[in-house]
């Protein structure tokens, strides 16, 4: 079977044509294209049409080449007959004010004159009319262009654009041929451990059939390579094309590169890079995309294709470092290149949101009417929930309002005055706002924010410099976002008014169930697979994380033996509000100590709190002070800890270190998961408390939303989220198959059976002590380990 390579009208057209800076300064380089805010617009004009007016009219030309077809393929918004004349319809919604726009966009034109093309050949048209729509997305003003085209123009202009693609689609051929070849010869690169080739070829099943899979994977499953492997194998199948490894953090994308590395070095033929935020890969000290501030902008796109087809000759591994270098050699921003390269790699790590985020998504892969060979590997997918929730969230605050306001006087007074208006209704709510307020919609404001962003569009497109420029650049952003929100808001949102402990009063659209919002993004792949160590209890991750009924699960088994590790929970002391006193924060130091006694090493404790654990910290301290024990030390995590000092605090876990660390954490923080401490580099963990998220507006919205839907709201709001970081933190001991240690739990809670139903099978074994018995126990358990290893 010939090979086929597909393009769209609209990637053909936009790769090839485009041209000059890259410029961030509003009405410059930013795009007239609204994307997927225009989609109602469209719909609506489509409408408006009549029955004369065919709309999304599909089109496709498959051009033969020697080595493969190449497919070009797209919709047409619209195709039309006047007076005997055909014309191709091209809908664009816009911010802009149109009486600014005196020609159309190239690329948009160029877009209309492929389908123009297209249609001709189809139905042997001599001529064909070409018509811009343009439409403002606030005030829904319309402006259109027309003009008209022989068959043999259109013909000369096509051929030569289509000819200009034909070097990358011969290089995505033979890449292509030399990555299947590579595939088919791919083994598993270790013996498999106990149920790794299960999980494995559960994965592989899932692609086939083309579903959904959530992962409960314990640590030492081996949950990267145990997805990588089988996923990289469906690509050589042909089952799908590419694939696309998520995260949260930092460290889980570098095990994934690490993996993918290990695998061109077994003989695989793929192109692997990492998607770096743009603040991370900027050369410059101060981030400002544009031909002034950047000498990388200015003539960006005349470069950058170059640039990339000459980096996809010599590398196949784009780690930040061979990008920067580059990218700095060929004079092209390091970001924007990167984004390029991106869509000739066959697997892309990168963080959540440049596959779910609406604003930061990778329009190149997931633009609307788009769905992909694709599979997601969702790594960590526990922190999707809160993640998604911030994505498709947003907040417009009075105090904006009123700073633009300011901001603008001198220059529109129409805009102060409607800005004017803004800050008044909200301070009206203000007023009657006590702890928060919900709203079933915002009325009539909704259109004067409508409006007041058209204006600001225009007011900063102007070519002129004034005090608050880029402060009032960002409240547009924010005021465009918020906008671009509610335009999802729907049973699944609650908009409500609160004011900040600062005093600020904000309006938020808050997201309390992601899971429609992330199957849109999901049905974008052919297989999504969800996997963490904590994705418990499974029905919670499979509701908010997709609207499937049909999404499989499993619970890979563990390759730990329970000997390696004593689980441990005492029953007597408690963390509830109730109990919080001096002697309850005496019993918790107490119960470190004994741990820590136990055996020398390093220890951390993890607490639901900063206030919780300074207060045991400092009775912890006084304990070592009155025993003496001088080889116990302890260090303490900070709010808002810079990368080098968490560094700094993860190099004090040394194995070789004489003595005893015992390092008090925050459960939920920059320690409590993504750390790989092995060996003797921690071999104990105290959890304090069951991780409550502590009580606040957001937290009981979601509680009373949740209760009103399933009867769950607690349990939503609350005990799940606090029980997902103690698992994380518990998880941070037994990291590898040599790994030896002891958890502790300190909070009566845990015994009720509320909580026990969310443990992992791994925790059948766990012990009740009390303090008085905890150093028995703990004492047991090392003699056994000495003995077995004598």
């Amino acid at each position: 079977m010939r090979m086929q390579i597909r393009i769209s009208v609209r990637e053909l057209v936009e790769f090839i044509l485009r041209e000059g800076d890259i410029d961030n300064r509003i009405g410059k380089g930013q795009s007239a294209d609204a994307m997927m805010e225009g989609t109602r617009i469209h719909k609506k004009i489509q409408k408006s049409m009549g029955d004369h007016y065919t709309s999304e009219y599909a089109l496709k030309q498959t051009f033969w080449e020697p080595l493969y077809d190449l497919v070009l393929e797209g919709r047409a918004d619209g195709i039309f007959k006047e007076d005997e004349d055909v014309y191709i319809d091209e809908i664009k919604g816009v911010y802009r004010k149109l009486d600014s726009l005196e020609e159309p966009v190239k690329v948009h034109k160029a877009q209309a004159m492929c389908y123009g093309y297209l249609y001709s050949v189809q139905e042997n048209l001599d001529h064909i009319g070409i018509q811009m729509t343009y439409c403002n997305i606030d005030t829904e003003d319309i402006k259109r262009f027309r003009e008209t085209y022989s068959i043999e123009e259109l013909s000369v202009w096509f051929h030569e654009v289509l000819g200009q693609y034909k070097k990358w689609a011969t290089f995505q051929c033979q890449w292509r041929q030399k990555r299947q070849e590579s595939i088919a010869k791919l083994e598993f690169p270790f013996e498999y451990r106990k149920g790794q080739k299960k999980l494995a070829q559960d994965v592989y099943r899932t692609i086939v059939r083309k579903k959904n899979l959530f992962i409960q994977a314990p640590t030492g499953v081996g949950k990267t390579v145990t997805t990588i492997f089988p996923a990289i194998k469906a690509v050589g199948e042909g089952l799908q094309d590419r694939i696309f490894y998520l995260t949260a953090k930092t460290i889980t994308a570098s095990v994934a590169l690490d993996t993918f590395h290990m695998f061109q070095e077994k003989g695989y033929r793929g192109k692997v890079i990492q998607i770096t935020a743009k603040e991370k890969m900027c050369p410059l000290d101060e981030m400002e995309c544009n031909p002034i501030h950047c000498p990388y902008a200015k003539g960006h796109y005349d470069r950058v294709n170059e640039a990339v087809f000459s980096l996809l000759e010599k590398e196949d591994f784009f780690t930040r470092e061979v990008l920067l270098d580059h990218a700095k050699n060929c004079e092209v921003c390091p970001f924007e290149m990167s984004l390029d390269v991106s869509s000739w790699c066959d697997d892309i790590v990168c963080d959540y949101n440049y596959v779910f985020d609406p604003n930061v998504y990778l329009k190149r892969f997931f633009s609307e009417g788009i769905k992909g060979d694709y599979i997601f590997l969702v790594d960590e997918a526990h922190n999707l929930v809160d993640r998604s929730r911030e994505m498709y969230s947003e907040t417009l605050y009075k105090e904006d309002i009123l700073l633009a306001k300011k901001i603008v006087k001198p220059y529109s007074k129409k805009l102060e005055k409607a800005l004017d208006k803004i800050n008044k209704v909200m301070l009206g709510y203000k007023r009657e706002c006590e702890n928060y307020e919900i709203y079933q919609d915002l009325g009539t404001i909704l259109y004067t924010i409508m409006h007041v962003a058209s204006d600001l569009d225009e007011l900063l497109r102007k070519d002129m410099d004034f005090a608050g420029k880029k402060e009032l650049r960002d409240i547009y952003l924010n005021i465009r976002n918020f906008l671009k929100i509610y335009d999802l808001v729907d049973e699944h949102y609650v908009i409500y008014g609160e004011v900040k402990e600062d005093g600020r009063f904000g309006i938020k659209l808050f997201c309390v169930d992601p899971s429609e919002n992330l199957q849109h993004c999901l049905d974008k792949a052919g297989t999504t697979v969800f996997f963490s160590g904590t994705l418990l209890p499974i029905h919670y991750y499979k509701k908010l994380l997709s609207t499937k009924e049909d999404n499989y699960a499993i619970y890979a088994e563990s390759t730990f033996t329970l000997d390696q590790r004593l689980l441990l929970m005492g029953r007597d002391v408690s963390t509830k509000y109730t109990r919080r006193n001096q002697e309850e924060f005496h019993k918790m130091a107490r119960y470190i100590r004994e741990l820590v006694l136990g055996k020398e090493g390093n220890y951390m404790a993890f607490f639901p709190s900063y206030k919780l654990m300074e207060q045991v910290h400092e009775e912890f301290e006084s304990l070592l002070f009155q025993n003496g024990d001088r080889d116990i030390t302890t260090l303490v995590q900070s709010s808002g800890m810079k990368e080098h000092q968490r560094e700094e605090f993860l190099a004090s876990f040394q194995a070789e270190t004489k003595g005893t660390l015992v390092a008090f954490c925050v459960m939920g923080g920059i320690f409590g998961e993504g750390i790989d401490l092995t060996g003797d580099r921690l071999i104990g963990a105290i959890v304090v408390g069951t991780g409550l998220p502590q009580v606040n507006n957001e937290r009981e919205i979601l509680k009373n939303y949740y209760d009103e839907e399933i009867g769950a709201g607690f349990d939503y709001a609350y005990r799940y989220p606090g029980m997902n970081k103690v698992l994380q933190a518990a998880g941070r001991v037994i990291r590898t198959a040599e790994d030896k240690g002891v958890i502790l739990l300190l909070d009566e809670r845990f015994l009720q059976r509320d909580y026990v139903q969310l443990y992992p099978r791994e925790w059948e074994d766990r012990k009740t002590v009390t303090l008085e018995k905890v150093s028995e126990e703990i004492d047991k358990f090392w003699n056994l380990l000495d003995d077995n290893e004598k």
